[in-house]
């Protein structure tokens, strides 16, 4: 439906602030398995020698910019805007931290709908929510006409052959960044792919806050650590125009 020349035609300058929820980053996982900080940092080692190599353009970049870049997509379907084997990263973010929190809690959501082993945990996750600046002239906007009038193939929440489609012809015309709407944010409010390293604007992130989620059956419940700001409800009616939330 969209040809390379015709995406290229479409390409503007942009720039902005974007935001990323992940697993806590403060404390790491190895602490737990070692007696001494020694132990550590021989295991932190061994597992950093089986890792995936970081590629060349993301190595000056701290580690929670490098990582989507590093590791295969998902598997079995990849992600909205990366094939299943496709080793090109993509760092999936939001332009509002809501919307990250949105993303990050339809994910967890998700992961213990369909673990039927996985009991849901009663104790909150701590997140890590971050952002990072990025500028690029090659920047494509899927909620800006024209590109706007196949919306329902850009936000569908499960199939992504269309999205994937589109990076696919994107990254031909020369696209670093890809700008569209949230399929879980129940405001609307977008999301951003950064194709390639070179668009972050910064080698660090510009800030990070501490969040903690908690999940029951009906939801997720996300809280700042520190401040008082209110706390976010995702009621799973929010997320149930994803087939894999529709039921209880």
């Amino acid at each position: 439906m969209w040809t390379p020349s015709a995406l290229a035609s479409e390409l503007h300058p942009a720039r902005g602030k974007a935001w990323r929820a992940v697993e806590d980053q403060h404390a790491s996982a190895t602490r737990r398995l070692t007696d001494t900080l020694a132990e550590q940092e021989v295991l932190e080692e061994i597992l950093e020698e089986s890792k995936p190599p970081v590629p060349a353009a993301c190595r000056r970049l701290h580690y929670l910019l490098q990582t989507p870049f590093r590791y295969d997509a998902p598997h079995p379907d990849g992600s909205r805007f990366r094939r299943r084997g496709d080793r090109r990263g993509v760092f999936y973010a939001s332009m509002h931290m809501h919307t990250a929190l949105a993303e990050l809690a339809f994910w967890r959501l998700l992961f213990f709908r369909v673990s039927a082993a996985a009991m849901m945990p009663r104790n909150a996750a701590v997140l890590t929510l971050f952002a990072v600046e990025y500028r690029t002239d090659q920047c494509l906007d899927l909620a800006l006409p024209p590109l706007d009038t196949d919306r329902d193939l850009w936000v569908a929440p499960a199939d992504y052959a269309d999205t994937q489609d589109l990076a696919d012809m994107a990254r031909e015309a020369g696209a670093e960044v890809l700008r569209y709407e949230s399929a879980r944010d129940p405001e609307r409010r977008r999301n951003v792919a950064i194709l390639g390293c070179d668009v972050f604007a910064g080698r660090q992130p510009t800030s990070q806050q501490t969040w903690r989620l908690w999940l029951d059956p009906d939801g997720a419940d996300a809280r700042r650590a520190v401040g008082d700001e209110p706390p976010l409800i995702f009621a799973r009616e929010v997320f149930a125009r994803d087939p894999r939330l529709a039921s209880p």
